[in-house]
């Protein structure tokens, strides 16, 4: 292959202000030069949509850098290796990077990491056996240090992380997985198919009464996605010594106003508990343990992977407001070509 091949990418156009809107991106044809010496070419197969990309999109310090503006996205991708000028990657290799949302990258072969997927789909490496699933892993081991016997409750439970967190609770040993997701659709498949041992609609309200009808005995775990009420109804649930693995608090992440946090704060020193924030990227380490346990989860069937798949780069704003607003079942993944 020589000289350029096109591709389109998703730019950030401007920052949301609240919940983003599709004026805020802008799909834009460009030229993709031919590899360096020690770079590849890759064709991406999927990109990922995942909420952290919301934080990003502002212009303020984080954990990660924020988005530029008028610049390409970047986010999980897997795709295949089309030109190499590298020794360590050749064309057909299949890998994992973070440089999506793009049809076509290139760049140094260090940037991207090869797999073998064998006859697992590939979305599936954005997902369960990505940083989705890897996220409720180190959550539920590292961060709340969940023992067989205890009651672990999940909010979003329906979303990415969490319907992986309500399968991993149960195959830890939870005695009781209890979940709050956003639609009667989306309770019923936590207990149908995730094997939920109870759910409930946080649309209707009253989250104090719903999780003690969910739990009547209490909660010993918190995996908290959503923050804000959930929080606090689940701090009321706690018993002595609970722990919070605080993932993230989408409830907040399209806040135009501040807002004061849990008014029932003052339960974390008499009931003695631990809240502790995570970031996936800190737990690489983890990675190759939770991959070789989830791979043998998923070929005994214990361990499902939910999916909501769009079609095309073009799709990639709609899906990112679509998962903010609750419309997907699981990973939301965007598949290309």
């Amino acid at each position: 292959m020589g000289g350029t091949t096109k591709s389109r990418e998703v730019h950030l156009a401007r920052r949301p202000t609240g919940m983003p809107v599709p004026e805020d991106f802008a799909v834009t044809e460009v030229d993709v030069a031919e590899p360096a010496p020690g770079e590849v070419l890759v064709r991406n197969r999927f990109v990922s949509v995942d909420p952290y990309m919301r934080g990003r999109m502002d212009d303020r310090p984080s954990y990660v850098p924020p988005f530029v503006l008028g610049a390409v996205m970047t986010g999980g991708a897997i795709g295949e290796v089309v030109v190499s000028h590298a020794p360590e990657l050749s064309p057909g290799d299949i890998v994992v990077h973070d440089l999506g949302w793009r049809e076509v990258a290139v760049a140094d072969a260090h940037r991207f990491a090869r797999l073998d997927p064998g006859e697992l789909p590939l979305s599936l490496y954005l997902g369960i056996l990505g940083m989705t699933g890897l996220t409720a892993y180190v959550g539920l081991t590292e961060i709340a240090s969940v023992v067989p016997g205890e009651v672990v409750f999940v909010s979003g439970a329906a979303g990415a992380v969490g319907s992986a967190a309500v399968q991993l609770a149960r195959l830890l040993g939870a005695s009781r997985v209890v979940g709050s997701a956003g639609s009667s659709a989306k309770v019923e498949r936590l207990v149908e198919d995730l094997g939920a041992d109870a759910a409930f609609d946080y649309h209707e309200g009253d989250l104090d009464g719903q999780l003690a009808a969910a739990a009547p005995e209490g909660i010993d775990v918190y995996f908290d996605n959503v923050g804000g009420a959930h929080l606090e109804a689940a701090l009321g649930a706690m018993h002595l010594f609970g722990r919070v693995a605080a993932c993230g608090a989408i409830s907040r992440y399209n806040a135009t106003d501040t807002q004061a946090g849990p008014r029932n704060l003052f339960l974390v020193v008499g009931k003695r508990l631990t809240i502790r924030g995570f970031i996936v990227g800190d737990y690489a380490a983890q990675r190759a343990d939770y991959l070789e346990r989830a791979c043998g989860w998923i070929a005994d069937g214990r361990l499902r992977a939910l999916e909501t798949v769009v079609e095309g780069i073009e799709s990639a704003p709609a899906a990112f407001v679509g998962m903010m607003r609750g419309d997907n079942v699981g990973k939301m993944v965007v598949r290309l070509g």
